[in-house]
């Protein structure tokens, strides 16, 4: 697949998880998806994939990426940017606090014959928590 292929791929699939529509997601993942995510100490699966999306949808069930950066090499997709929404459901036993909330976010998606197969994401998790609370402001 081309470049832009890819790119355009990588972008339906965050597309599909900011509008909550696991369908459409699952359209661009392949079924022997691997995933690595911040927090995970071992890859996840597709349902556990799928069950970890569905867990930050409902702990921010207005949250959106926005990306400053998409970078294409090969058969692998590079996002940059913020993930930003309100805290509104259960986060890691965590209630909710209606609170508003951006942070960084950077993943390498590998897309093979038009799936995402491979993912990595890492978040800023400290600025997360210190934004809902649970850990006070670094300095």
């Amino acid at each position: 697949m081309s470049t832009e292929q890819n790119k355009a791929i990588a972008l339906e699939f965050y597309k599909a998880f900011d509008n909550s529509n696991v369908e459409a997601a699952k359209k661009v993942m392949a079924t022997n998806l691997i995933a690595h995510t911040t927090g995970s100490s071992e890859p996840l699966d597709l349902d556990g994939f799928i069950e970890y999306g569905l867990m930050m949808r409902a702990a921010f069930p207005d949250g959106k990426h926005t990306f400053e950066d998409v970078i294409v090499e090969g058969d692998k997709v590079v996002t940059r940017g913020t993930f930003s929404g309100t805290h509104e459901g259960e986060l890691l036993g965590f209630p909710p606090t209606g609170e508003q909330v951006k942070f960084s976010v950077m993943h390498i998606d590998r897309i093979v014959d038009g799936k995402v197969t491979e993912h990595w994401g890492q978040a800023d998790i400290i600025a997360l928590m210190q934004q809902l609370g649970i850990l006070p402001p670094l300095g």
